[in-house]
């Protein structure tokens, strides 16, 4: 009996090791390696962006030196009034920056403080209400730039300021001037600009009665071509 049962002892001890021997030999296979190939296959890939370009129109800006126009606004005269003053103007671009500039204007003066008070009393004749200046100046572009109209549309633009001397013809002499100011330039085309300007004309005078300095105040708009 006794040998009987450590036959079956034996037995079932032979059975285990076999099966702990076969779990053994076919160990789990370690998750993901078998992705190992593809990941860096995957990495070595070049991935070429897909980039719509888009299509920019240049100004095609006249390469010219010469400016040439018109323009009109108001002149304050001092002790005068202010006045509509229309002219003309011709530039020189030296360099981008660097502009030389001629100009050609007239208005004409309105009554003095004086004669709203005594409308008998004459200060200046017909003729002599007659404003007119020539001058001559250098101007710079101190700040190139664009406007935007819409989503769609710029224009170039450059503000500048200008300085120079000329002659005012008023009450019946000719007085010598300085004057100086600051404006901005709108290419509306390729060879079509637009003006605004702000300009003081000084210049001594003595027709209300003491010498002194005047400051004579203009704000025009104007349009010159590119030839």
């Amino acid at each position: 009996m006794e040998i009987r049962l450590g036959g079956v002892l034996l037995a079932a001890v032979a059975l285990s090791g076999c099966a702990w021997f076969h779990r053994g030999d076919h160990r789990p296979t370690p998750l993901g390696a078998g992705d190992g190939a593809g990941a860096s296959t995957a990495d070595q890939t070049i991935i070429e962006p897909q980039v719509t370009r888009r299509v920019v129109k240049t100004p095609k800006i006249k390469a010219s030196d010469f400016e040439l126009g018109a323009y009109f606004g108001a002149l304050s005269i001092q002790d005068f009034g202010t006045n509509p003053v229309y002219g003309a103007r011709l530039a020189y671009h030296v360099t981008e920056d660097v502009f030389m500039e001629g100009y050609l204007a007239r208005s004409r003066a309105g009554t003095t403080s004086l004669q709203d008070v005594f409308p008998n009393i004459t200060v200046l004749s017909n003729s002599g209400k007659q404003f007119t200046y020539y001058d001559l100046d250098l101007g710079y572009n101190i700040l190139p730039g664009e406007v935007f109209l819409g989503r769609g549309r710029a224009f170039n633009t450059a503000l500048y300021t200008t300085v120079g001397m000329g002659d005012v013809k008023f009450a019946g002499t000719d007085r010598f001037a300085l004057n100086f100011g600051v404006g901005t330039r709108i290419l509306i085309t390729d060879w079509v600009a637009m003006h605004m300007d702000v300009r003081d004309h000084v210049f001594e005078t003595d027709l209300t009665g003491r010498t002194k300095n005047v400051h004579n105040i203009e704000a025009t708009l104007g349009v010159t071509v590119f030839y």
